[in-house]
């Protein structure tokens, strides 16, 4: 059963997207027309039956940037399906910011599944469960990536930060421009308690919805250069880049870790016997 507590009204907001336009935006990569763009460019829809699932990609590559989403998950008996959404870049030392959505069991909670990879190298996951349903009704899921920091947003609520350490030698993804991906597929060998849980195929096809994309506040990489490159990084418009947590949204953030966390890579000592990663024990000092 779902954890109920009661959330304080400032955190329940829906944002408000302004609407951006599927075919202006995606490409449907793959699934032999399982994507689909409905609704003049408003909508997207991904399905999955046994036979396939289906993804889409951005059209451009993005060079730091806040990105917007609004996404209705799975409803239903979703186990052993994963929604994922995320930013990659291409190659064998990528960099990628993913939300991963691991399906359910009808009445049970969506896992959010959060990583980092910088260079090829992930294992920073982070899971949590929601305070709604995911299923029932469209939410905005948000990703800002900036020099500094990477924060994970729901519904305006942070629920995760990842701050630039390379001061003590981590590596941070600045250097790679990356894409917006999302696909719908089968997991059902790990995705719904450890794989134990199995897709209902009787439930297929499992359909996922998108509506309201907007990444009108990010860089633009094109032929090498950056479209903010030109523009005063201290403007009203590029304050984004450098834009942190204040106490309102760190409180935010430790309401969510409090009540929602599920699994934090830095308290797993089973996982890591010879010590902690050294982002573990300074993250919560810089």
């Amino acid at each position: 059963m779902m954890l109920l507590i009661v959330m304080p009204l400032l955190f329940c907001s829906i944002l408000a997207v302004e609407a951006g336009n599927f075919y202006q935006d995606f490409d449907i990569s793959w699934g032999d027309n399982r994507g689909k763009i409905l609704n003049n460019g408003e909508l997207l829809t991904l399905s999955l039956d046994r036979t396939s699932g289906s993804g889409f990609q951005s059209k451009n590559e993005y060079m730091y940037g806040k990105i917007d989403m609004q996404i209705k998950l799975v409803p239903g008996n979703s186990a052993g399906t994963v929604t994922a959404y995320y930013l990659s870049s291409e190659g064998p030392t990528w960099d990628e910011i993913d939300f991963e959505f691991l399906g359910n069991l009808s009445g049970d909670p969506y896992t959010i599944h959060t990583n980092v990879y910088t260079q090829g190298k992930g294992d920073r996951e982070q899971q949590f469960h929601l305070w709604f349903d995911p299923a029932s009704d469209f939410h905005t899921y948000s990703i800002l990536w900036n020099p500094q920091r990477i924060i994970f947003y729901v519904d305006g609520t942070p629920i995760r930060e990842f701050k630039n350490m390379e001061s003590i030698g981590i590596p941070f993804p600045k250097t790679q421009p990356m894409r917006i991906y999302s696909s719908l597929w089968n997991a059902d060998d790990w995705a719904t308690r450890g794989g134990l849980v199995k897709t209902d195929w009787s439930n297929a096809p499992f359909t996922a919805s998108y509506r309201n994309f907007d990444a009108k506040t990010s860089c633009v990489w094109s032929a090498g250069k950056s479209s903010c490159g030109s523009s005063d990084s201290n403007s009203k418009d590029r304050a984004w880049l450098t834009e942190d947590l204040d106490a309102t949204s760190q409180e935010r953030l430790r309401w969510v870790q409090r009540n929602f966390m599920i699994y934090d890579y830095c308290t797993d000592s089973n996982r890591f016997p010879q010590g902690f990663p050294r982002e573990c024990n300074v993250a919560t000092k810089l």
